[in-house]
């Protein structure tokens, strides 16, 4: 499919919710985790303040539909992927991939140390997909403060510690 990566502007901030729920629904795999499907995923105004002041790109088709976007945040010389999320309808044709590698070239232009992200273990589409990418799975001494900060809310919000990890993509 041919599409397009750029930054996203005020006017796709509404688009995004409903991309973070078609995404999630591929929960509904895992039935330990389904209950994610119909979690709460961050509304239109946190989307526009994101878009204002952090980094969110959008992948959009050539006919203009938004698929997917990713937003990410620089923190401690690192930019921290928060969110990357495609529609169901998108997923397999290289918008995430193409995504994270916008960030990644972000990242490169910054003369930041890394990448950093959170995710599941043993979900095809998380753990592998980015150790694809050259991510390296952290050990938990590797994990630094942010990161186990990161982590610990993430359980605090329901999700299996024992299926989360930290990854980091070093660029130098």
């Amino acid at each position: 499919m041919n599409f397009t990566v750029r930054r996203a502007q005020s006017a796709d901030a509404s688009a995004l919710p409903a991309i973070e729920r078609s995404a999630a629904a591929l929960f509904r795999c895992d039935p330990s985790l389904a209950w994610l499907a119909d979690a709460a995923v961050a509304d239109t105004e946190h989307h526009q303040m994101a878009i204002e002041n952090e980094q969110v790109w959008v992948a959009q088709s050539a006919d203009g539909e938004l698929m997917g976007f990713l937003s990410a945040i620089e923190v401690d010389r690192e930019l921290h992927i928060e969110e990357l999320s495609v529609s169901q309808q998108f997923q397999g044709q290289g918008a995430g991939r193409k995504l994270l590698l916008t960030a990644l070239e972000h990242a490169r232009k910054r003369k930041l140390d890394g990448l950093t992200l959170t995710t599941f273990r043993d979900l095809p589409w998380n753990e592998p997909f980015y150790r694809k990418l050259d991510f390296e799975t952290l050990s938990p001494a590797e994990i630094g403060s942010r990161l186990r900060t990161v982590l610990n809310n993430e359980i605090n919000h329901g999700l299996p510690g024992e299926r989360r990890c930290a990854m980091r993509l070093k660029l130098r």
